[in-house]
């Protein structure tokens, strides 16, 4: 028998699966280097991030400025670098590169699409964010440099 019903209905069955799977949006986050969960009272300072910068994607594409007008600059990949998952509001964060001295730039956007940019502290080429009022959520956060294609590595801290 050429035409078997059964498999038929089956191999229809699966393709539809399959269409209303890949029509639904991905709900999870993926980031390049990982995620870390916060709860207030984390300890200080806590370095868990590590990773490695270099790419040619502008942060100005995702924001020209945040919510201080600060410019939001450099270069990084599409994906964000890290994700992070605050469990509660905190009513002060410091986020502070280490790439060894390299001239970095942060961008995170948060809850809402609140975004914070960041670039050099003081003397120091390496980027941080000292900001207020952090609402509980999902953080994205892209670490890039002034020059794209430039790649490092770097460890990230997160202090209250």
């Amino acid at each position: 028998m050429l035409f078997n019903p059964r498999a038929h209905f089956k191999n229809a069955a699966i393709l539809a699966a399959t269409c209303a799977i890949a029509t639904h949006p991905v709900l999870a986050e993926t980031a390049n280097f990982g995620t870390l969960i916060l709860s207030r009272g984390f300890g200080a300072p806590t370095a868990a991030l590590r990773g490695s910068i270099g790419g040619s994607y502008s942060l100005s594409a995702i924001a020209n400025a945040d919510r201080h007008k600060n410019k939001c600059l450099g270069f990084a990949t599409p994906t964000p670098d890290h994700i992070i998952q605050l469990q509660q509001n905190f009513s002060k964060l410091t986020i502070q590169v280490n790439s060894g001295g390299k001239d970095t730039t942060l961008l995170v956007q948060g809850p809402g699409n609140t975004v914070r940019c960041g670039d050099d502290t003081g003397q120091n080429k390496d980027a941080g964010i000292v900001d207020s009022d952090w609402q509980a959520g999902s953080y994205k956060i892209w670490v890039g440099t002034l020059e794209p294609g430039v790649k490092s590595n770097y460890t990230i801290s997160v202090q209250e």
